[in-house]
């Protein structure tokens, strides 16, 4: 058994060196230089200029482990960022391996605890692997903008856990290295209006909006892991208006109210912790109008004759659902299924239709409307990109979606899963049921994965009873499939060790009617604040009722019912239907798909590919 340090009481001497050695700028005409000095590093090519400085040294020298809070309360390293050119600049700021004298051993990442505090947000105690792998451990990366200047703290500290083996004599060095370049690609707003093809065109008769329509334009767009089609631009503020292609989950719109404002659904789209949408949603602040306004007045007009809502009811969010007046907008005629905003699923929009009903798009394309408080339909998030988010590649069809600056990643070689974001592709399993996409970041550590699709066999869906009741457990029928036969046959060795031994997995009850919000599933309450003791421990098990993830992503007819792991009663289990909305279902008496959802361990690492469908990434097991 290794020993461990802390229990040693022995003094070990190590030395961390954070060196500013070198600052990559690109500027118009793509020119590199390199800068070197010790106490202020410049670069003004063009019109760039970027200055990094620096207030004192790190050494860390006679360390001895020490806790989280100890490590937090210590004297860090400061730098900052000071934009003093004329342009928004990217900056990505690594820390690299500096090489180790003869007869030093490196002491691994593992073995190192770190907080970076930028201007007045204090980030998380973290371990050092989790910035990645060198050359690409990253420690910040952003956008600043001409005479702003960031302002850093770096602590870096023993881990309290580290062993004797992991640290004893061993040293570590690293160096601060920030490559800097010149935003490029064109302005979204002009864009997604200028290259619509065939099946696209754009109408401006409002005054306030141009609106995108068609049957299907070149207007898809991939974002933070999602694919989205843009709908809308403000003619004033240039702010792009996009809507999710799917349903990426189903909830529950209120506990009785039609308001938007205060709703489960508002709750959902805009809650910031991990069961939310915007709490994993990329870098929001850098790409979203969080101060938007969403125009939320009650209309119970025929599609084809709604007007402009007229500002009665509105809500300033991040996050919003689309008005039936922008869903008609969209087709330019009266057959709605044609419309591109059809996605052939049934979800919510944010209009009341009365004070008991809230209005929904139906699988044909048509308005009706549902109790808000007893039906769950599709949830479909929408955004307003800032109007200095920029496109960098794709033409905007479903195959080459546009990408955006900032979320264009490449050479991601070594990057830890852990740090990707929610609907992301990637290759897990064998054969026809080999992708997977991530959920979310729910145990802090690792990543929690679901097969894109439900899983089948010779190209059909394979359905199942759920169990003799409501209750999940690795024992029931649908557990006993997953932890057994589906880790022999559908995950071979290579990816099942990558999956954590053991994962609990929350059972909250989520029935129908005031009571009952989407955190039910995992809380004892709307609040969140007490997770449910109504829990089990397998390796597999499924999505919860309004998880992230558990929507349909392709049209009604191209899909299957799906089971999740939410009980509605003793009696019912909540399942996905093929139409998008969340029904329920006898455990026993019903025969749904299986979507394997598991947690994968921390070190798991990217080898390949961008985390889009068509690449989607390649993973293993690290160190």
């Amino acid at each position: 058994m290794k020993e461990a340090i802390k229990k040693n009481k022995k003094i070990i001497i190590i030395a961390i060196a954070i060196i500013l050695l070198l600052l990559i700028g690109i500027a118009f005409a793509y020119l590199t230089t390199t800068i070197y000095g010790n106490k202020e590093y410049a670069i003004r090519v063009g019109s760039l200029g970027l200055i990094l400085e620096e207030d004192n040294e790190l050494t860390l020298e006679k360390q001895i482990p020490i806790e989280d809070s100890e490590g937090m309360s210590l004297t860090g390293f400061d730098f900052r960022l000071i934009n003093q050119g004329k342009i928004d600049t990217d900056y990505t700021i690594y820390l690299d391996d500096i090489p180790l004298e003869e007869g030093e051993t490196r002491m691994p990442d593992s073995a190192i605890r770190y907080s970076l505090t930028r201007n007045d947000e204090v980030g998380d105690a973290d371990n050092l692997s989790n910035m990645g792998v060198n050359p690409n451990r990253v420690v910040d990366t952003g956008t600043i903008e001409p005479d702003q200047t960031i302002n850093y703290t770096l602590k870096i500290w023993l881990d309290y856990d580290a062993t004797t083996e992991e640290a004893s004599g061993k040293t570590f060095k690293g160096k601060l290295r920030v490559v800097a370049t010149q935003p490029v690609g064109e302005k979204v707003s002009d864009v997604v209006l200028e290259n619509l093809g065939d099946n696209g065109s754009t109408y401006d008769g409002d005054g306030v909006d141009t609106f995108i329509t068609g049957t299907d334009p070149n207007n898809y767009i991939w974002y933070s892991g999602k694919l989205w089609r843009a709908v809308s631009v403000n003619k004033e503020a240039k702010t792009t208006k996009l809507v999710t292609q799917w349903n990426i989950s189903s909830i529950t719109y209120s506990s009785g109210s039609t308001d938007f404002e205060g709703s489960y659904m508002e709750e959902w789209l805009n809650d910031t912790s991990v069961d939310g949408f915007l709490g994993n949603l990329r870098d929001y602040e850098n790409f979203i109008v969080t101060d938007a306004t969403w125009d939320a007045t009650m209309d119970a007009t025929g599609l084809g004759s709604i007007t402009r809502p007229n500002g009665t009811t509105t809500v300033t969010a991040p996050v919003g659902l689309l008005n039936m007046y922008e869903y008609q907008t969209s087709y330019r005629g009266t057959n709605y299924s044609n419309g591109y905003l059809n996605n052939g699923l049934i979800w919510w929009t944010l209009t009341p239709y009365s004070s008991s009903g809230v209005r929904y798009v139906s699988s044909s394309g048509y308005a009706y409307s549902y109790s808000p408080s007893s039906d769950s339909d599709g949830a479909r998030p929408s955004i307003n990109l800032k109007s200095s988010v920029k496109i960098v590649d794709g033409d905007g069809t479903i195959d080459n979606p546009y990408r955006l600056n900032g979320d264009n990643d490449t050479e991601l070689s070594g990057t830890p899963l852990s740090s990707r974001y929610s609907g992301e592709y990637i290759k897990f399993g064998n054969d026809e049921n080999n992708l997977y996409r991530i959920v979310s970041h729910e145990n802090g550590t690792g990543t929690k994965i679901v097969s894109a699709e439900p899983l089948k066999s010779s190209g059909e869906f394979i359905t199942m009873n759920f169990g003799s009741n409501a209750t999940f457990s690795s024992t029931n029928t649908i557990g006993t499939f997953l932890n057994g036969e589906y880790l022999t046959s559908y995950v071979d060795s290579s990816y099942s060790s990558m999956i954590e031994d053991n994962t609990t997995w929350y059972l909250g009850t989520v029935g129908s009617g005031s009571s009952y919000s989407y955190k039910n599933a995992k809380y004892t309450d709307a609040s969140g604040t007490t997770t449910t003791s109504n829990v089990t421990q397998a390796r597999v098990g499924l999505l919860r009722y309004g998880e992230l993830m558990s929507g349909q992503f392709d049209r009604y007819g191209n899909n299957t019912n799906y089971w999740t792991l939410t009980p509605y009663s003793s009696s019912y289990v909540r399942c996905v239907a093929g139409n998008g909305t969340a029904n329920y279902a006898s455990p026993s008496g019903n025969s749904y798909g299986a979507r394997p959802s598991l947690n994968l361990k921390s070190n798991v690492q990217i080898v390949n590919g961008d985390g889009t469908l068509n690449s989607p990434f390649e993973i293993r097991l690290g160190s």
